[in-house]
Formats: structure tokens, sequence, C-alpha cells
């Protein structure tokens, strides 16, 4: 229970909250981290208030008890009094005490190990008691702050849970919105009725199955930053209970939270962050808006709440072929989770031409394989061509042994897969320079084009940790600080770190290679006939297997590693450490998935060797290329690979979930039994959900696919239409987690995805480099070329064209001669043809680098990032956002004047003059008007 206190107590904790200064030490409070400058406000009425002893005190009570009768409560996330709204809830537990002295007690019993639990239980004590006072002084300095409080208890025989639900008033509201720069709504807009999809299939008379009428869909308004002296010129300012949405409430409530002191600023004891890490609170959350679930009688869809609208409508499998109600998902969780789905859902649709060409080309090249030439010389030669042992103790084979596998090569290795990995080369860029462009697009729509990150306060874990307190050069105030150079020296030790992981990423490598090659003696020595054959098969498809278990295992442990090295490295800003944690894990994982198919693709059967000339690793013999060929073991790697994680995470985001779920219900099921008395409230349900867990898994996934569908795709044509489908499931797991499962995280302001669109474009412009170079060494376009070029145009007699005979030296179990697949005369020294075909590889490379890389540019050139209808109303709107709102008496003069005249449509001009995101006078961007709402909103599949 909160007590009121006395008013001398009141100033007292006022005193020691706002000036943090027990000793009475004159202090400045510019001089002082989280001072009144920056951001703390304290309303004059609060002020007065917290001294009157009357019933009018902001903080509400109430106790549930089971014992006790429960009041009704109100419908809706409100107050007890049923009409204040419930902006945030805090959420901490208390264990009952006869439990822990009963525990206690039974320990002691037991000698010296119960005097040693006794002192643990004692400091457990001292913890729970400086934990209280914490909160004591952190909720009263919400008081303070003009917050409306009620707290709510759940008691049990083992645990009392406690509530704190947090309010908002008008005059609180108002004074952040403006700090804020909240964006206030001037004039009702029409909402875009349809995205480019639709209106290309409305041009092709095509009927849109991915249409969906969904209701509610929030309005477009004009809107400008929010100013309490222009209040009047707002739309819906009358009404207070409804001007602000629900996002902003709670983002107002938020930075209120964050900003809030528990302890002296000089030691940045400042904020709600903090004290969750610290334990102090367990949770803090803003409401959902009632269930998910629709009533058993049915309801009309335009009373659904938005929770069940975007269930309904999103959430659930059967929507699997609609579009994503973009602006819905915006609205209920924020500008930063939407462009998550945007940008999937965006991705995912332009990965469906990019499926259908490469399903295409597959098929292509089956419908081909029939005439393929040099496999059916292959399957014809019968006992034609000896091929040399691949061991030492292996016998002679004939190579018609491996006409299966030359046929299925055939698919991964033909003309039609260098088209596709041009094409796929062309299609990632295009892709990245029109998502610029929907980008645009929607921030413009959701007010955040002009957005930037404002000077971010310190971490709570940099704030705890930092050694010392400087004046930031920005905002003049003290804050926690650490020393650039220390930040260094420790970068370059994770540096370090980084690079010792990388090693053992090879040595595992190294260790998959020997356990393939071991694998491939044994099936030779032992195996029958069959068996001998499909041996190099079968070995590279479960060492793909075992290495997608170490990659699993190693991306886990490495991700721990990581997180506790930038929390290490101590950056002051959650930016900061996001993108150092991003660029760790990204590096890691890159080597950790791609060095396998890297090594398949550029290394394995290079340092062969020839007859009686073998290279060697650890006394083994060096890999070489199994019958089909290096191209068709790398797509089986791919396939393994990138087809089994996909699978694997799919299943970890369904049952994980879940899991973690019913852990949480299970440590509150003592609680729910004791509360059958009443229905629990939306504070408990929601308490009862898992923390949301942002969106670095869901990105980190997304990008490593796409380096999968853009860097190998020459060896794997099939991996877009895999990576489609499972972007399909992808995004209606997402959604449900996070309207089903997940707490309403905090709304975030975003008008990017960040540091991933960066790794995006590196990852397409380094599958042009590596699909040049797999093209010319590793698949058999080049060598085929120039035989049809120099020999014969039907490619007759090229198997033998690519056959070596053994040197004479060579002599194995009185074999006489062999052939083995190399570019070599009879001592074992290249020949000019492979000379020839060396200058035609590299050759090649550079023609498809400059080539490509040409019509990237100009794909870029002529693909603006802003659309240019959107670019002239920008440019349009700067300038008239100057004249709205305007402080100057003599603007106001003006456009009175003009107001007045009948001939003039200046008030139209004035309204729509302020647009979304500008301050008066200032030249930032602003919304789009009716050209813009051509654009597209509704969402990609």
């Amino acid at each position: 229970m909160l007590r009121k206190r006395s008013s001398q107590e009141q100033l007292m904790d006022r005193e020691v909250l706002l000036d943090l200064d027990y000793t009475r030490e004159p202090q400045s409070t510019a001089d002082s981290y989280g001072s009144l400058q920056n951001g703390g406000f304290i309303p004059p009425r609060f002020l007065t208030a917290a001294n009157d002893d009357d019933d009018d005190d902001p903080i509400y009570t109430h106790s549930y008890n089971p014992q006790s009768e429960p009041a009704t409560p109100p419908k809706g996330n409100y107050f007890r009094d049923g009409k204040t709204k419930i902006d945030f809830v805090l959420v901490w537990e208390v264990k009952s005490r006869r439990k822990r002295r009963s525990r206690g007690k039974s320990q002691g019993e037991a000698g010296a190990p119960g005097e040693e639990a006794a002192q643990q239980e004692s400091r457990s004590e001292k913890k729970k008691a400086m934990q209280a006072r914490v909160r004591e002084r952190f909720i009263h300095h919400l008081q303070t702050s003009g917050l409306l409080l009620e707290k709510e208890e759940s008691t049990s025989a083992k645990k009392t849970v406690h509530y704190l639900k947090l309010s908002a008033p008008w005059d609180v509201m108002v004074f952040y919105a403006e700090e804020l720069c909240l964006r206030a709504p001037l004039q009702a807009q029409p909402n875009p009725e349809f995205n480019t999809s639709a209106r290309v299939l409305q041009k092709l008379c095509v009927p849109n199955i991915m249409a969906d009428s969904v209701p509610n869909r929030p309005v477009d308004y004009y809107t400008c930053a929010f100013r309490k002296s222009k209040m009047d010129k707002f739309l819906g300012s009358d009404n207070q209970d409804t001007y602000f949405t629900n996002t902003q409430r709670h983002r107002i409530v938020y930075e209120i939270l964050a900003r809030a002191p528990y302890g002296k600023r000089k030691r940045a004891e400042v904020g709600v962050a903090r004290l969750l890490n610290e334990g102090a609170f367990t949770a803090a959350f803003p409401l959902h808006e009632g269930p998910f679930e629709l009533p058993k009688d049915g309801i009309p869809p335009d009373q659904l709440n938005p929770r069940q609208v975007l269930y309904q409508y999103w959430a659930r499998w059967s929507k699997w072929c609609k579009y994503q109600p973009l602006d819905h998902i915006r609205e209920y969780f924020g500008e930063k989770i939407a462009l998550y789905f945007a940008w999937l859902g965006f991705y995912t649709a332009w990965l469906l031409p990019a499926a259908l060409v490469g399903t295409f080309v597959f098929v292509s090249g089956i419908m081909t394989m029939a005439s393929n030439t040099p496999a059916k010389e292959i399957c014809e030669s019968g006992g034609r061509y000896l091929m040399c042992p691949l061991c030492e103790t292996c016998k002679p084979w004939n190579m018609s042994d491996i006409c299966p596998m030359a046929k299925v090569g055939y698919l991964f290795d033909h003309p039609g897969t260098v088209f596709f990995s041009i094409f796929m080369s062309l299609w990632a860029v295009t892709f990245l320079e029109y998502w610029k462009r929907k980008n645009a697009t929607l921030a413009h729509h959701w007010d955040c084009m002009d957005y930037h990150e404002e000077e971010e306060r310190p971490r709570p874990e940099f704030a705890a940790m930092a050694p010392s307190m400087e004046q930031n050069p920005v905002t003049g105030v003290k804050e926690p600080y650490f020393p650039a150079k220390a930040r260094f020296a420790r970068m370059l030790t994770g540096s370090m770190v980084i690079i010792i992981m990388l090693c053992v990423v090879m040595i595992f490598l190294v260790t998959v290679i020997m356990y393939r090659s071991i694998v491939s003696v044994m099936m030779y020595e032992k195996g029958g006939s069959v068996l001998r054959t499909q041996a190099a098969n079968i070995a590279n498809i479960s060492s793909s297997m075992v290495n997608l278990a170490l990659i699993l295992l190693m991306g886990q442990v490495y991700t721990a590693l990581a997180e506790q090295l930038t929390k290490w490295e101590m950056h002051r800003t959650q930016t900061q450490y996001e993108d150092a944690f991003t660029f760790k894990v990204f590096i890691f994982q890159f080597v950790n998935f791609y060095s396998s198919p890297f090594y398949v693709a550029f290394f394995k059967g290079r340092f062969v060797g020839y007859p009686g000339h073998y290279g060697t690793l650890f006394g083994m013999r060096n890999e070489d290329c199994g019958p089909g060929g290096c191209l068709i073991e790398l797509a089986e790697q791919l396939f393994i690979i990138m087809v089994g994680k996909q699978l694997i995470n799919n299943m970890q985001e369904f049952v994980i979930p879940k899991v973690k779920a019913w852990r949480q219900k299970r440590a509150l099921a003592s609680v729910r039994k004791a509360q059958v008395s009443h229905e629990p409230q939306r504070w408990e349900q929601d308490y009862e959900l898992i923390e949301c867990e942002g969106l670095f898994e869901e990105y980190l996934e997304i990008v490593l696919q796409f380096g999968f569908i853009t860097i190998f795709v020459a060896a794997f044509p099939l991996a877009p239409l895999f990576a489609l489908l499972n972007n399909w499931a992808e995004v209606r797991l997402d959604a449900h987690k996070f309207v089903c499962e997940y707490r309403r995280p905090v709304s975030e302001r975003a008008q990017e995805i960040g540091v991933w669109f960066t790794i995006l474009e590196a990852l397409s412009h380094l599958s042009v480099i590596v699909n040049a170079f797999l093209i010319a060494f590793t698949s058999d376009f080049l060598p085929r070329l120039l035989y049809q070029y120099k020999f014969d145009n039907e490619l007759q007699g090229y198997v033998n064209f690519t056959l070596a005979y053994s040197p004479p030296s060579y002599n194995h179990s009185s074999l006489a001669v062999c052939r083995y697949k190399a570019f070599r005369d009879e001592t074992g020294k290249y020949t000019l043809v492979y000379w020839e075909l060396l200058a035609v590889r590299l050759g090649f490379i550079i023609a498809f680098e400059h080539a490509v890389f040409f019509v990237l540019r100009a794909i870029d050139w002529m693909v603006p990032d802003v659309p240019e209808s959107l670019e002239v109303k920008i440019k349009r709107e700067r300038y008239l956002a100057k004249q709205a709102l305007a402080d100057n008496q003599e603007a106001l003069l003006v456009s009175r004047l003009l107001a007045s005249s009948p001939a003039s449509n200046a008030p139209g001009k004035m309204k729509r003059s302020c647009r979304k995101g500008m301050r008066p006078g200032e030249s930032g961007m602003a919304k789009g008007g009716p050209d813009v709402l051509s654009t597209d909103s509704a969402g990609t599949p």
C-alpha cells in the first residue's frame, strides 16, 4: 500500500529527489545529470497538491484480497473510477515473509550450513529492503512529476504481485507533447486506397485476391509539430480524452519513466530501465487494447478493438495471401516495428519474380537434360575411361559408373544458371533501390521522414559502470563518462576475441572436411559397387548436416559472447551498443554460415595434385570434387544449410514463445488460483505474456537468407523459391508473436531499417563478385564454351578433352595407365589449354563484373530514392510550412487579410501548409497531399 505522507516528509523527499544532495551541499541543476534542463518536469499544480491532505490525492490505492468481496472493475484499460486511462503498468513481486522465515528456520537447525544460509538470507533481506526504498523514491518522483497512480495487489500464500497503474493527465501530456515534438492533426485526408500491385492488377483487369477490407483504418491527417499556444488550430483539441493516441500516451509516460530519478543523479541513478536491470521492478509495459479473441456471440467488424483487428486480419494463417494492414500495425506498435514488417513484406513480394525465374531455370535444366552431350558420353563410355583410384587402398573405377550423377549435375550447371546469376545480381540492386522509394513513401506517410534520434541518454548499464562524470558538450549536462582511449583498447581486445572465434569456426570446418574424407574412404573400401559410386554424395550430405548442427551451436555460443563483449566495451548510447553488437554478430554469422559453401565453391578440388604426387592434409589426401562436380555438392550444402536453418528457426519461433509463456504462467499459478473470486484484469493477463525480445533476431535471420539467395544463386536456382515459402510463414509467425504472445512493446519512432540496409547493400555487391568467380572457376560453363569455339560445337569428345593420363611413374597395383580430371600432360605439368582457359576465366570475371556494375549504376541513377511526385510536393510544402501557424504577428495579419478577401482561398492554403513533422518556421519535410495518397501504403503480402 502507498501511504500518504505528511507535508514535511514530502518536502524533504522532494528536496532529496530534485536536488539529489543528501548532505545539503550547494549544487547547480545544470551540472547534474538528468536535471530539469535535461527533461525533468513538475507542473505547479502538483507541487501545491502534494502538500494538501484532502481526498484529491493523485495516488489511488486498491488491493485485491481473495477473502474480501471484490468490487466490480470497470471495462477497458481504466482506473477504478472508469474514466482515467491506464497508460503504463509497473510490476514487482514480493515473496511471503512467512515462507522466508520458515525456510531460514529449517536451515538454521542444520548447524553451520544453516548459519551460512542465514547470512545469505540476511543479505537478501537487505537487498529487498534497499529495492523497496528505491521503489518508494521512484514512485514518489512519478507522483510529483504529475502522473496519476493506482495500485493493485494480487496476493497468494507464496508471494504478492504489485501492479502500479500510471496515467498522464492532460497538463502533463500537453507539456511533453510539445517537448517531444509529437505531431498534431490539422486536417483529415482520405487514406490511400491502392498499392502498386493493386493498381497494376486493376489495369490488367485481373482480380486481386490479396486485397482485404480491414475495418477501422486509421485516419490520415495533415499534421505538424504540436504547440500548446496553437491548440485551437488542431483538430479534436476540445476532446482531451481522445486527442492523443494511445501510442503517443505510452511514449510520453515512458519518457517520464526514463527520466525519473530514484537516487543521486551524480551516480546516474535515473530511469526505469536501470531499475528493471537491478530487480526493483520485474516488468514495465503498456497494456494491450483488450483481448485478441473474438467474443462467442460475435461482434460487428467496426466494433473490434485494435488488437482484435490485427489478429483477425493479419496474424491468422488464413491471411497468408493478403496485404498487411501496415497503417494498423503502425498505429498499434509504432513506426519501428511497422517498418520491419513493411520491409519483410516488400522483400517477400519481390521474391516472387525471383522464385519464378529460378524455378523456370531449374525446370529448363530438367527438360534439356537429355540433350547434354557430355552426360551421354559418360553414360555410353562403358569401360573406355578407366579412372585412377580415389584413395591409396581403393580400386580403379569406370567413368560410366557416375552416369546418374553426371545427369543430375547438369541441373545446377548449364547455361541457364549463368543467366540467372546475372538476373539475381540486377534483382538485388533493383530491389534495394525500390525499397528506398517505398521507405521514403512510408516514412512520409507516417510522419517520420524528418525524424532523427535526439541526443540519447546513456544506457543504464553504462551509467551504472561508468567510472566518472563529465559534461556533455551537446546538452551541457554532466553525465556518466568513459574515456575514449579505454573504449578503443577494449574494442581492439574484443576484435582479438572475434578473430579467435573465427579461427574456431575454421577448425570446425577442417574437422568437417576430415569427417567427409574418412566417410568417403570407408565407403570406397567396404561398400558395394552402388555404395562406392554414391560415397562422395552420401559423405557430402551427412557432413552438411553435421556442419549445420555446428553452425547453430556456435551461433548460440557466439551471440552470448558478443553480447558480453559489447557490454564490456562500454558504449554510451543504445544505438551505439546495437550497431556494435550487430556488426560483431553478423561478421561471425557470415563466416559461420558461408565458410563451408565458400570452401566447396573455391577451394575443394584445387589442391589435389596428380597421381603419384597427391597433396595431403594431416596425412590424408586432399579432397577432390565428386563425380558430378563441385557445383552439385555446393547445391546440396546450400539446400541443407539454408532450408534446415529455416525449418529449425520456424520451429523455435513457434515453440519457444509458448514454452516461455507456459513458464511465466506457471510462476504465477499460485497467484491466479488465489484470485478465483474475480476475473483476471488486463494488467494481470498481460503480465503473464512474455517480454518482447526486439527485432534483432528477426532481421538477422532474413539478412542471412538474403545472402544465400544472392551470393551462391548460380549453384542453387531454387533458393528464392524456398526463401519465398519461408517468408510467407515468417510474416504470420512474427505477427502472431507480437499480437498474441508478447507484451505490448513501447512504440518507437524510426525512419528506416538502420544498419541492416548497409549490410544488404554490401551483400548485393559481394554477390556480383562471388557469382563471377563461381561461374568462372567452379562451373564447367567456360571449359565447354572454349571447347565449342576451338574444337566441336556439339561438344563431341568433350569428356576426353577434360581428362589427363597418369604419369608413367605412377604405379598402383600393377595398373598400367589411368585417367583423372585435369588439364595436364603425361609429366604432370599444366598444358597450354590450362593457361588458355585461365585467361578466359579471368577475362570473363572482368567483363562480368564491369558489365553488371555498370548496369547497377545505371539502375541507381534511373531510379531516384524519392519518387518525383513526392519530391516536388515536399519542396512546395517546405515553402508553405514556413507560413503555417506563424508566430510572427505580421504574417498572421496578412493571412487574416487574405482570408477576408472573397477572391482568395488562403484559408484552405493555410490549413494545408503546416505539414507532417514541421515546426512553425522550420524547413523540414512535410507530409504528402493528394499526389502522395496514390502511393503504396496498404502493405505487401
